[in-house]
């Protein structure tokens, strides 16, 4: 396969294609682009200095997962290597299993495509020091365009089941920070795993800790995901959650993505703790100590700021994508600022002490020693973000750019640009002094009392905008605003912009 061809399959740090054939849709992540890509990792690894023996593979729930993992364990074997085989597991797990030097791995590719739908599936990878970036990527597919041979040794695979082994790291954890061997006994805690990989946590995770897990919903994994879409940012996946909690009567509603990496939470009053107030309650675990910097994505609220500032911490807002947010967090530490947090509002969070990897298990085992410690104390989980104002109103528009647009990404750039230039012309705007993302325009009272932040998406032909104002009305105010400034460009379809402007 051709490079052009192989880069259309990358989606940030990761790789992702439709997997399942449609009526309309044909596949785009074949055996033979699976095949390429896993050698091209391989070469990869040979040219970071790694002489690789085994390399671990697992995947989530998808209905694809065993085409995929056979071209997968073929491309290590024809490399000369062992596979584990690892089975369901969680991406993080695939990970930690490396960092625990299990079964002598090198490396690991994990075979999911997070929260996409059932039809789609892709590959992450993994060395012991973390995941690749985006230019990584780039070379493992330039890499992946060149032709394979079939190594000449005999290769030898074997089951590898690590999830036993990381589950009890977390229960550990959690024993641990609290002193006891079942601190959540007399708790009702619930999940929604979405019928994704995350159905584990309730068996393996709450129950060893004493909780309560009846009321739990959709665990047992199907790759069809016939209940909602495993994603803890989605609406209706949320409402599902929110009404087992009250149903219930439970203290606490946890949701994963399908694979693990991402979580949300629901409050005993069914109230949602996503986004600005899941970052908000991880930086009170690890603010109220040492302080520090909490590096986010360019979308987070001005009372995230004013909260983390309040803790003795400093927020830092950087580009959209979980993998940028670590980046920037690791580097800054590298330089010798504590940054103890990164995180993106949907729902990736890392920390400092667990390798800035993005793991929604351990984000919540970190929630449940609050739950704990909270309970002792007689107070509940949500008085620990009580502070955290939100703005009265907050929304996000996706505009998107005509299919005629060849390029894109140079049109979109262009536009921020040229917004960057008009705003800084117009006493009535005020450029953001600290933004590292599009172009984030701030307005006074009189004209919405709030910003606007126009960036480009990190996998789509899509412009997303971004409204926050604390005045009734204020986001349509900005929004018209925007609007004009956009009216000479033909490229986008401002629908949604418009339809925005005049709901009632």
């Amino acid at each position: 396969m051709d490079y052009e061809e192989l880069r259309r399959l990358k989606s940030g740090s990761d790789v992702r294609g439709i997997a399942v054939a449609s009526q309309d849709k044909a596949v785009t992540l074949t055996d033979e682009a699976v095949y390429c890509i896993v050698r091209g990792f391989i070469a990869w690894l040979k040219e970071k200095g790694y002489s690789p023996r085994a390399i671990a593979v697992g995947h989530d729930v998808r209905i694809s997962a065993q085409r995929i993992e056979n071209k997968t364990v073929q491309a290590i074997n024809d490399a000369g290597m062992d596979a584990a085989l690892c089975g369901l597991c969680s991406t993080p797990s695939m990970f930690m299993l490396l960092k625990d030097g299990k079964a002598e791995c090198d490396a690991s590719v994990m075979i999911t495509a997070s929260h996409l739908p059932y039809d789609r599936n892709g590959l992450k990878f993994f060395t012991p020091e973390g995941g690749p970036d985006g230019r990584d990527i780039d070379e493992i597919l330039r890499l992946a365009a060149g032709e394979w041979q079939k190594s000449d040794r005999q290769a030898h695979n074997f089951r590898l089941n690590y999830m036993p082994e990381y589950c009890l790291s977390l229960v550990e954890k959690v024993r641990s920070a609290c002193g006891e061997e079942q601190p959540l006994k007399g708790k009702k805690i619930i999940v929604d795993a979405g019928n994704g990989a995350g159905g584990f946590f309730t068996e393996s995770v709450l129950k060893p800790l004493g909780a309560d897990t009846h009321g739990s919903i959709f665990l047992q994994p199907d790759g069809n995901f016939p209940n909602h879409i495993p994603n803890p940012e989605d609406g209706t996946a949320i409402g599902f959650l929110q009404r087992a909690v009250l149903e219930t009567g439970a203290d606490l509603g946890i949701i994963f993505d399908t694979d693990v990496d991402r979580a949300g939470a629901v409050d005993d009053e069914g109230n949602e703790i996503n986004r600005n107030d899941l970052i908000a309650l991880a930086a009170t675990m690890v603010l109220r100590d040492n302080g520090g910097t909490v590096v986010t994505d360019s979308v987070t609220s001005d009372g995230l700021t004013a909260f983390i500032e309040k803790l003795g911490g400093k927020h830092i807002r950087f580009k959209r994508g979980y993998k940028n947010v670590i980046n920037e967090a690791q580097a800054r530490c590298d330089a010798g600022e504590f940054c103890p947090l990164a995180a993106e509002t949907s729902g990736h969070v890392a920390f400092f002490d667990n390798y800035f990897l993005d793991d929604g298990a351990y984000l919540v085992t970190r929630i449940l020693i609050c739950l704990a410690e909270q309970t002792k104390n007689g107070k509940k989980l949500k008085d620990l973000i009580s502070d955290l104002a939100h703005p009265l109103e907050e929304d996000e528009v996706r505009i998107t750019f005509l299919p005629s647009v060849y390029d894109y990404r140079t049109e979109g750039n262009k536009i921020i640009e040229d917004i960057k230039v008009r705003a800084a012309k117009d006493t009535t705007m005020r450029l953001a002094p600290d933004n590292y993302e599009g172009v984030k325009v701030s307005f006074g009272e009189n004209d919405g009392k709030g910003w606007f932040l126009v960036r480009m998406s990190v996998h789509d032909p899509v412009m997303p905008i971004n409204f926050e104002s604390n005045k009734e009305g204020g986001n349509k105010i900005i929004a018209k605003k925007l609007f004009d400034l956009l009216q000479n460009y033909p490229s986008l379809d401002k629908t949604n912009l418009e339809k925005f402007i005049q709901k009632i």
